[in-house]
């Protein structure tokens, strides 16, 4: 469990900006699953996905994603992940591969995250944002992620990862704009 606990390139809660906003989260929380939500509803509500507001620069690390409070669904994932990580609350990443489109091909990765609560175990979470027709939540155990899968093409990648996968982050790490990342969405191939 300790890999899912500790700071890292991308999930980078050992700065000062994350470490302060995971201990205002978590002030007043009486549980640990109030805080988990606290830490969802801050990055789901507060941090504007990319593609929704069209908005720059690509962040991919957690203090960045926190700085310009905006990311792709992948960086909010890495400050999730960080915020709580820094409140001692085990967490991963996790990606669906759904299709770009209404369905069919081509198909992108989504990414999203995975919590450990003592009362519930591995419990995924979605915050990457609402907007008409997406309404993720926290309600364990009931899982309420932003998207299901409809074709099978379309899945739950079943892992837990410490650590944000490489097509990922050479994605958010090559291009400069929201809209050079829409136009080159990392995917990955099911076996």
């Amino acid at each position: 469990m300790q890999r899912y606990l500790t700071a890292s390139t991308y999930i980078d809660f050992d700065t000062p900006d994350v470490l302060a906003t995971a201990r205002r989260l978590a002030e007043g929380a009486t549980s640990e699953a109030d805080v988990a939500r606290a830490c969802f509803e801050f990055v789901r509500d507060e941090i504007r996905h990319s593609v929704d507001f069209k908005s720059n620069p690509v962040t991919c690390k957690a203090s960045d994603v926190l700085r310009h409070r905006t990311g792709y669904c992948y960086a909010k994932s890495h400050l999730l992940a960080a915020l709580l990580r820094a409140n001692g609350i085990p967490a991963g990443l996790c990606y669906q591969r759904l299709s770009v489109g209404d369905s069919g091909a081509p198909y992108c990765l989504h990414g999203l995250n995975a919590v450990y609560l003592k009362d519930f175990g591995w419990y995924r979470i979605d915050a990457r944002g609402n907007k008409p027709g997406v309404d993720a939540r926290f309600a364990p155990p009931l899982e309420k992620l932003a998207f299901a899968t409809r074709t099978r093409e379309e899945r739950m990648l079943p892992e837990v990862w410490a650590e944000p996968l490489p097509v990922v982050v050479e994605t958010l790490e090559c291009y400069d704009t929201w809209d050079q990342v829409l136009a080159n969405l990392p995917d990955v191939e099911l076996l």
